[in-house]
């Protein structure tokens, strides 16, 4: 069964259900609207699948061991791609129903998990990762809507696009709502459109190519879905229902996340060998500008949600501030961030801040269903200490098979792996491997502590 909340009443998140005007609340004391159907959390987690760095990311599930070496067959990469996002989208599901059941967004629920005090240091991680790709998304929106209209320069849309995200986030509800009514649509013509553009070009046999490096591709496309864990409740906790919640998450990311990657592949095998090609090549398609032009301004869903969950996140910290307030000035500094930061130095530090939460989504997901009867989400909920070493344990994991991209770190941890004569198979999954190592400790170190108090 899954946990509850047993938070003084000054504490509970008092939930509206059925309340579909309401916006969300100024801050984390006042009553939490539940707004959103199965079909507005379908749309917007179907938004949310799609990327433009996905198409251009297919090349880490085709070419998983770099440039240079063997491409996976067809028919491994698509194999990878479908089992990757349905693995990964399951755990983002089920990260999502605590927000649901209990009205609370995603780094309060760490409250539960860690308890009050412990949850600031994951609450500063992914504030940290989300202004990160906050920055990344207006950089990509410019650089993609300067590529279609080339005659306004790159820092102009830098400051449509941050204007517009910073109105997306006053009425977080009703942006999800548009999304759901007009984006989604657009976005699913435009994907089918891609789809049967690229398949009219021939095509490799399925076969050719190597299975060599299908877990490190896999991997890959399972860490993609799981990055979103650690903002998925401060959306599923204004559904009607947890199962809106669950089966909009899933059903939504799952089939535009698949598409993408799989239009990614096939731009890379038709008409697009190296992925700075691939934006080039859907603007030559067929009314490919005003596809990818839609594609573009999709994207302002993405920069939306993490600004967003950058202010819901600094209201665990600090719960009574305007959130407002704070997605405005967020805005304001991501804006700038996109103007003056050289952001591509910054993307592999956001890949390792992404694997943190990997196994930590695997910890919650286990103590909530399973191990605990309760959980406190008050702002005096007790340290939960023992929590933080299945999490510590899902991170070396997954460090020690795949360390990432910054040279320092991968250097450290290879040389961890010779100290204690680990090499990592080519079959092994970074975020599969540390999700099952950090699950099941989880349900040990909650054995052993009931265990403890019986005696």
């Amino acid at each position: 069964m899954a946990a509850t909340t047993s938070a003084t009443a000054s504490d509970d998140f008092v939930t509206v259900p059925g309340d579909r005007h309401s916006e969300v609340a100024r801050t984390l004391a006042e009553p939490v609207p539940q707004a959103l159907s199965l079909l507005d959390q379908f749309g917007l987690w179907g938004n949310l699948g799609v990327s433009l760095l996905g198409f251009t990311g297919a090349i880490f599930v085709l070419q998983p061991g770099g440039a240079g070496t063997p491409e996976l067959s067809l028919a491994a990469a698509l194999t990878a791609v479908v089992a990757g996002t349905v693995l990964g989208t399951a755990a983002l599901a089920l990260a999502g129903l605590p927000g649901a059941q209990t009205g609370a967004p995603a780094m309060v629920l760490l409250r539960g998990l860690f308890g009050a005090r412990l949850s600031y240091l994951p609450t500063v991680c992914n504030i940290v990762q989300c202004l990160g790709w906050g920055v990344f998304e207006l950089v990509t929106i410019a650089t993609a809507a300067h590529t279609v209209a080339p005659a306004l320069p790159k820092w102009g849309y830098v400051l449509i696009a941050g204007a517009a995200t910073g109105l997306l986030t006053i009425r977080p509800l009703g942006a999800i709502r548009v999304l759901r009514r007009y984006a989604t649509t657009a976005v699913l013509i435009v994907l089918c459109y891609l789809f049967v553009q690229l398949m009219r070009h021939p095509l490799a046999a399925f076969t050719a190519g190597t299975w060599s490096g299908y877990w490190p591709a896999m991997d890959t496309v399972v860490a993609v879905a799981v990055s979103f864990a650690p903002l998925v409740a401060d959306y599923t906790r204004h559904s009607r229902s947890p199962r809106a919640a669950f089966a909009g998450t899933l059903a939504g990311y799952s089939i535009t996340q698949t598409l993408c990657y799989v239009i990614g592949l096939l731009a890379l095998v038709t008409v697009a060998r190296n992925p700075a090609d691939i934006y080039g090549a859907f603007i030559a398609l067929p009314l490919g500008s005003l596809a990818f032009a839609v594609l573009a301004a999709r994207e302002l869903d993405q920069s939306f949600a993490n600004v967003y969950s950058t202010a819901v996140s600094t209201q665990n910290l600090r719960p009574l501030w305007d959130r407002r307030v704070l997605a405005a000035v967020i805005a304001a500094l991501t804006t700038a961030g996109a103007l003056w930061l050289n952001i591509a130095d910054y993307e592999n530090f956001l890949d390792l801040i992404g694997s943190v939460f990997v196994p930590m989504t695997a910890v919650l997901i286990a103590d909530y269903f399973v191990v605990s009867a309760s959980w406190d989400l008050s702002a005096t909920a007790r340290s939960r200490w023992p929590m933080l070493l299945p999490w510590a344990a899902g991170f070396v994991t997954y460090q020690l098979i795949n360390p990432g991209y910054v040279s320092w770190w991968v250097s450290a941890w290879t040389s961890v792996g010779h100290a204690i004569g680990f090499t990592p198979a080519s079959w092994m999954s970074a975020s599969i491997l540390s999700f099952c190592v950090a699950g099941v400790l989880t349900l040990l170190t909650g054995a052993l502590t009931r265990l403890a108090r019986a005696r």
